[in-house]
């Protein structure tokens, strides 16, 4: 069976994402800082279509998270395009363009019906009105022995470890505060958890934890 597992950066006061965000701050006010380890890194410009980078520690973290991925789950706001239905003049179709850099389904989470739209380089974009425990069903059905990422937004991941389908997760920590935003840990129950490993590289700590059951 599949492992269902996430990898989000946060602030050391928790937050994955800063306040107010919005189309055109997506990540919120401060959200962008959180991610400056990893936008240097050659891995992740590599996988985003761009030149050049540094590798350093990070870069390890980063490719493992990538490696033997058959499904991700993402919610409404991580797909963007606003609240409520889609429109018609046209549709949106995500951040990232015309070729997404996930290469293989993504299942949206959202309560307005659309048609699966597929991409560029292997990505179909797949909308789930049923609610999460459906998403990962479908997620690990196409993904079978591969891993189900879960790309957020914080609700999802809140959503994801309530109802006990996450195996193990890695917070990047950074050396950020935000004061408010969304927590992807706030409210998740009483989870037991395992730590992994603990990695230090300039910028962020990388911290794996295994939930146990």
């Amino acid at each position: 069976m599949s492992v269902v597992r996430f990898m989000v950066t946060v602030s050391i006061d928790g937050y994955m994402a800063g306040p107010d965000q919005s189309l055109e701050e997506p990540l919120g006010v401060g959200g962008e800082d959180l991610h400056r380890w990893l936008t240097e890194l050659e891995v992740w410009r590599r996988a985003a279509g761009l030149g050049g980078g540094i590798t350093n520690a990070s870069s390890r973290v980063v490719e493992e998270a990538q490696a033997d991925v058959g499904a991700y789950v993402m919610g409404r706001n991580m797909f963007g395009g606003g609240r409520g239905p889609w429109g018609d003049d046209p549709p949106w179709r995500g951040w990232w363009g015309d070729d997404p850099p996930y290469r293989v389904p993504v299942f949206v989470l959202t309560h307005h019906p659309r048609e699966s739209l597929p991409m560029e380089g292997g990505t179909t974009f797949h909308f789930v009105t049923a609610g999460v425990d459906r998403a990962i069903d479908q997620a690990r059905e196409v993904a079978r022995d591969r891993d189900v990422v879960i790309a957020g937004g914080a609700d999802v991941i809140r959503q994801c470890l309530r109802a006990g389908h996450v195996d193990r997760f890695e917070l990047n920590l950074a050396p950020v505060i935000l004061g408010a935003g969304e927590r992807p840990l706030a409210d998740v129950g009483d989870l037991r958890l395992e730590q992994i490993r603990a990695i230090e590289a300039p910028r962020v700590t990388h911290v794996s934890y295994r939930v146990l059951r």
